[in-house]
């Protein structure tokens, strides 16, 4: 199969992975566990399994200077982004969360234009826009977005937390291109851990550890192998053979993948808005990837050993 397409198809598996976390991150907070305790054992536990992972591949000698933008990817990609989104997602609410994610193709193409000097074309800008109008379809129709004095900082820490990571997949890319992707990943936890500890260490005492039911340990394990281990694994290798903006852009899918978790598990009803909704999302996707075929046929990435 194509690299270009499966590139795509790992993106479309992280867009499920995060899809299902809006159900599962929110149901531990704060009946188990605090916003800074679950980032600190999601980045230790990530970092772990990155490091024993690259024991079983090549070792690659990392550049002082690459390092030093992996470390500055790794601060806004995991500590920024991590911190902002639990501490958020614990203040507001799903519908504010989901109408502010919808910004990260547009924040991502913003990054590219002006750190990396992407192409914007009209097509590409289409694309995103059709995906912006379903997206915010799906989380705006029979919806009250509560931007209020309650929320307004959760709305705060949000609109940082999307912006963090748009700005995250921009830096990562160009070391994509000289490095494999558990090379990359195991600094950039190693990075982000070393950033979130002197916030995070001080609050495990406070876990009760006698109230966590199997549900939550579930919960928690999925939240650091699945949403944190794997879904930037994921990313990182799709950034080798695709833009920046183009992996922003699936984020577009996490709300059409939530409402349908919320169908299958949860008693969700299925409307009309919410196929329309669908539709455009995965036309603007279709739109997107047609007209950046040939420019990623183009692209140089390293050999796979």
């Amino acid at each position: 199969m194509n690299k270009k397409w499966i590139a795509h198809l790992t993106l479309f598996g992280t867009s499920l992975l995060f899809g299902a976390n809006y159900w599962i991150a929110k149901g531990l907070m704060p009946d188990y566990f605090q916003p800074m305790q679950i980032i600190f054992m999601r980045v230790l536990g990530a970092m772990l399994l990155f490091w024993f992972l690259q024991l079983f591949l090549p070792k690659e000698k990392v550049k002082t200077k690459d390092l030093l933008l992996i470390a500055l990817s790794s601060a806004l990609g995991v500590a920024v982004n991590q911190m902002m989104f639990f501490e958020g997602l614990n203040l507001t609410t799903p519908v504010d969360t989901s109408i502010i994610h919808s910004s990260s193709p547009l924040l991502v193409l913003m990054f590219a234009a002006i750190l990396s000097r992407e192409k914007l074309t009209l097509m590409k800008i289409t694309g995103i826009l059709i995906g912006a109008s379903g997206a915010l379809l799906l989380v705006l129709y029979g919806e009250e977005a509560s931007f209020n004095s309650e929320t307004f900082r959760g709305d705060i820490f949000i609109l940082i937390n999307i912006s963090a990571y748009s700005m995250y997949l921009v830096l990562i890319k160009p070391v994509m291109a000289r490095y494999k992707p558990v090379t990359v990943m195991k600094w950039v936890f190693f990075f982000g851990f070393l950033c979130v500890l002197p916030f995070t260490v001080w609050k495990l005492p406070d876990i009760q550890w006698a109230a966590i039911d199997s549900y939550a340990w579930f919960s928690l394990l999925y939240v650091i192998i699945g949403t944190t281990f794997l879904a930037y694994l994921l990313t990182i290798n799709a950034l080798r053979y695709v833009d920046a903006s183009i992996a922003g852009f699936y984020i577009y899918l996490q709300p059409v993948i939530a409402a349908i978790i919320g169908i299958w598990l949860f008693d969700e009803v299925l409307t009309a808005h919410k196929i329309i909704a669908a539709l455009l999302v995965f036309t603007g996707i279709y739109i997107v990837n047609k007209k950046t075929a040939k420019s990623q046929s183009k692209l140089k990435v390293p050999r796979d050993t």
